[in-house]
């Protein structure tokens, strides 16, 4: 079985050397380039196989507080696992995918990756908001974005998070996806659009990929992470953003070596 996984491996090596680029957008490291969208779900789930992994490695969704240190600070992030008994209501508490992306953005800001000074960044789907906060924290000029029953958990987190010296910038926005959006968020668009966990449904999906495709312009880098849970829909969402975008994931090897899980991917998604 372990011959059989290592050849595997060798074989998707090889084919992630000819899709290979060396930056995608403003994401100046490499990322493999997704051309054939089944073959890209085939080798997720074969090479990571996530239904080994443990769940919720970096999580507690039973608890009221996230600890995390981030940024030269401690963050400490509300959550409400009640909420979690409503249907449809997954942002009330903290995923592993939110916790990888953050650190993700820390650690590419620390390696010069990506550079987040000054730039202007959307959240979409912003939950307990500790990605937008990462941003802010590392300059970034944010909107953190959710539904508007989401939006009071995400303001105390902001609030109680954001305090002191921050290098950048922090509002609290509504935003449903699919709906018109709001001049706040294209004049002028966005150098970023970050997001977590935000592929659940293909109906979620349509919606998702009419917003990104509203709200970017050709200089603007998406970075999103995912839960790798349900292979048919991640699929789906990959067929429709190819279509409208080029599309990359980033290797593990470049995220935060001490915040990385078989259960998440991370894609950088760049306007054709």
């Amino acid at each position: 079985m372990a011959a059989r996984a290592t050849a595997v491996e060798v074989v998707v090596e090889e084919e992630d050397a000819e899709n290979t680029a060396a930056e995608l957008g403003s994401y100046k490291g490499e990322v493999v380039l997704v051309t054939d969208c089944e073959e890209e779900i085939m080798l997720l789930w074969a090479i990571q196989q996530p239904i080994f992994s443990k769940h919720n490695a970096y999580v507690s969704q039973s608890s009221l507080q996230l600890k995390i240190d981030a940024c030269g600070r401690s963050l400490s992030i509300l959550q409400s696992p009640s909420s979690l008994a409503t249907p449809g209501v997954t942002g009330s508490v903290m995923w592993d995918s939110g916790i990888v992306l953050g650190k993700c953005l820390e650690y590419s800001v620390e390696s010069g990756k990506i550079l987040l000074q000054g730039k202007k960044v959307v959240e979409l789907g912003s939950g307990c908001g500790l990605v937008g906060c990462i941003a802010a924290l590392l300059g970034a000029q944010v909107i953190l974005t959710d539904l508007p029953d989401r939006l009071k958990l995400l303001r105390k987190n902001v609030e109680s998070n954001l305090y002191g010296h921050v290098r950048g910038s922090a509002t609290v926005s509504e935003l449903t996806w699919g709906d018109g959006l709001h001049t706040d968020f294209t004049d002028p668009l966005p150098d970023f659009v970050v997001g977590s966990d935000v592929v659940y449904s293909e109906g979620a999906v349509t919606d998702l990929i009419e917003t990104l495709v509203e709200l970017c312009g050709k200089q603007t880098t998406v970075i999103l992470a995912g839960e790798l849970r349900n292979d048919a829909i991640l699929e789906y969402f990959l067929e429709a953003a190819t279509k409208e975008f080029v599309v990359g994931r980033i290797d593990q090897k470049q995220w935060h070596p001490d915040y990385c899980s078989s259960r998440v991917v991370i894609y950088v998604l760049v306007k054709k």
